[in-house]
């Protein structure tokens, strides 16, 4: 956790002593970036490639060998052409399965407003929700729009996804980011001692974490 942090704030300050907006990388449509390349795709590119273990060292603002390095493996293992070069086709697997920096921030606070009183398995289980439905052509595309679609997340419709997460909610956000999935792929749960909607218990049940089942 602690490594975990620390790149985290390293991230935060350069991006900020760069005057890089936290966002401003997801803004637009990120341009295709190879070896030389530099501007604030490439820390959107390590940051999502360090979120998903490939790349270990400080984030910056160019694409040099440790950036090849690490995008050649993420392409050979999501069976994209390893040719080191982020293009159409690595960007949009890059954003199916990985996140930036105020997606992370996203997904901890889902995580915190839904589960903080979970045990850390059903609180990653609750991240591994969103990003199920992250890679699935039935929801949006995009981390906001996933946890922002109407009715989809109780903690947004009553305020409580405002409120700041704690050290434990990024760490599940991490792990989930990771590929941990406890929930066996699921794409919905519920407390079954207050769900009101009779649809959600048509659902293929997966597995059962703490006060909330999963489903599919």
């Amino acid at each position: 956790m602690k490594f975990i942090q620390h790149s985290m704030a390293i991230i935060i300050v350069f991006m900020a002593a760069f005057g890089i907006p936290l966002q401003a990388a997801h803004a637009a449509s990120p341009a295709t970036l190879k070896v030389g390349s530099t501007g604030p795709d490439v820390p959107d590119l390590q940051f999502r490639l360090k979120t998903l273990g490939y790349f270990n060292t400080d984030v910056t603002t160019y694409f040099g060998t440790k950036t090849l390095e690490s995008l050649r493996r993420f392409q050979k293992e999501y069976g994209i052409a390893a040719d080191g070069v982020a293009g159409t086709q690595t960007w949009e697997t890059l954003k199916k399965v990985s996140v930036n920096k105020s997606e992370l921030d996203m997904l901890a606070r889902i995580i915190f407003a839904e589960a903080r009183g979970e045990s850390y398995k059903g609180q990653v289980a609750v991240g591994a929700v969103v990003m199920n439905r992250l890679a699935s052509p039935s929801f949006p595309d995009t981390i906001k729009g996933v946890i922002e679609q109407p009715l989809a997340f109780t903690a947004v419709a009553d305020g409580q996804y405002k409120l700041t997460p704690d050290k434990t909610a990024y760490q599940a956000a991490q792990d989930a980011v990771r590929g941990y999935d406890p929930t066996g792929g699921a794409l919905y749960y519920f407390n079954p001692d207050t769900a009101t909607s009779e649809w959600i218990w048509t659902r293929q049940q997966t597995v059962k974490i703490g006060r909330h089942i999963f489903a599919v």
